[in-house]
């Protein structure tokens, strides 16, 4: 979470909440510039903020400790994660956690719809009834359609956009309602 957002969201100057929980006023101008780093502050500091937000430390550090490594593994990961908890479990963790609204809210909107067209999918598989949660970020679709690194070299080795389109055609509906080419996500290794 950026320490600027969540003074806006309380309303706060950095004044006023340098005096709410006794943190001195350099330390959260440091902070919020960006010269100073949350991760790198002592606990009691990062526990003040924390509570003086109302929010958890680990929400407070999971931007700064958390990096948005490639989609392709990112993909991978979700595949995997379906495959050793199953279906049902994935679904409830998914949901319980919130995951994709934080995703969504942090903008890593690939990320975002990937597990939302992940969750859908799932459920329409399970029989089971989609998440009303989530028709706001429903409303969403990605620009430009990403295709999976394997289709894009295989485009490049033929000098050809067929593969695209072939993959285009085959993909599943719940992804590619968001412009994500995903045609196989319980065959993974």
């Amino acid at each position: 979470m950026n320490i600027n957002e969540l003074l806006k969201q309380k309303d706060l100057t950095k004044y006023k909440f340098s005096k709410l929980t006794g943190i001195p006023f350099a330390t959260i101008s440091d902070i919020s510039t960006g010269k100073a780093k949350i991760e790198k502050c002592s606990a009691e500091t990062v526990y003040k903020l924390a509570k003086g937000f109302g929010v958890t430390v680990e929400d407070l550090l999971t931007d700064s400790m958390e990096r948005r490594g490639s989609f392709e593994t990112y993909k991978s990961n979700i595949c995997h994660m379906v495959k050793d908890m199953g279906d049902i479990d994935f679904i409830i963790e998914t949901l319980e956690t919130d995951r994709v609204r934080k995703l969504f809210n942090r903008k890593w909107y690939a990320e975002s719809l990937y597990l939302l067209a992940m969750l859908d999918y799932l459920s329409r598989e399970n029989d089971l009834p989609v998440c009303a949660e989530y028709s706001d970020i429903r409303a969403t679709r990605l620009k430009e359609t990403i295709y999976p690194a394997s289709i894009l070299v295989m485009c490049s080795a033929s000098h050809s956009d067929r593969p695209k389109k072939d993959s285009f055609e085959q993909a599943i509906p719940e992804f590619k309602n968001f412009n994500i080419v995903e045609n196989e996500v319980r065959n993974v290794v």
